[in-house]
């Protein structure tokens, strides 16, 4: 048995699950820019390999489940490390079992994903609400954001249909990539801010006048800061302007 290393991608973590049934069972699977040696079992670098990550992706689907195939996805955009392995377990157990993993709620491989998943799912829910945009020279709409998983992608499809008419950017500044929509389609693209538009002339009255609805609607009497950052993470503050425009002078 050995550890597998893959390049942090979808498709090269599919290739190492393809390796374990077909070549060598893996001890266990990691990103092989992030690994740390172990002295007591060998290591081996699995390269990316399109058809047979597809091999796998279609064995999950038709002999597990699409939801599950989803499910597999969603936990793989889970910002913590070990995702892999809990994945390996959830895979291996799925495909002894098909689609009724899902009901295997007292299994510790299945409750590990579904806990998973459900902070994945909560944090696309939370930033579906918390996104806020700026309109850049050129007409464009911009928001930086920082989230815990990567789910930019998971994104899409709330956001593609609520601005179809519009050309927008989610920037992921943690991970360096972006959410870029326009017409209703959107691609997921490498994105740094070195070539990006200032805002426009009135971006600024703007953001002053959402911090003043922000502030005008608010009843002082109930105020409750504990409530408030359960909702709105604190976290999250740096990428709102109502809550940065509050500490400017």
């Amino acid at each position: 048995m050995a550890d597998y290393l893959y390049d942090g991608t979808f498709e090269g973590f599919l290739s190492c699950v393809y390796a374990h049934y077909y070549e060598e069972k893996a001890a266990g699977i990691f990103p092989e820019e992030s690994y740390q040696p172990n002295l007591l079992v060998k290591s081996r670098v699995v390269k990316t390999n399109g058809g047979r990550a597809k091999r796998v992706y279609e064995a999950i689907e038709k002999k597990i489940s699409r939801y599950d195939l989803q499910r597999i996805y969603k936990v793989f955009l889970y910002g913590v490390p070990d995702k892999e392995n809990k994945l390996l377990k959830y895979i291996v157990l799925g495909f002894k079992n098909g689609a009724k993993i899902r009901l295997l709620h007292g299994d510790q491989t299945v409750f590990d994903v579904q806990q998973i998943e459900r902070k994945v799912n909560f944090e696309v829910h939370r930033l579906s609400g918390l996104i806020r945009f700026a309109e850049l020279r050129g007409g464009v709409l911009y928001s930086a954001i920082e989230p815990d998983h990567d789910v930019c992608e998971l994104l899409a499809a709330h956001f593609c249909d609520r601005y179809k008419n519009e050309r927008f950017v989610i920037h992921d500044k943690k991970r360096a990539k972006a959410l870029i929509g326009c017409g209703g389609n959107f691609y997921i693209s490498e994105f740094g801010l070195q070539n990006l538009p200032s805002n426009t002339d009135d971006e600024g009255d703007y953001q002053k006048l959402w911090k003043k609805y922000f502030d005008t609607i608010a009843i002082r009497e109930r105020t409750n800061p504990k409530c408030q950052k359960n909702l709105m993470p604190v976290r999250y503050w740096k990428n709102l302007p109502e809550m940065r425009v509050a500490r400017e002078p």
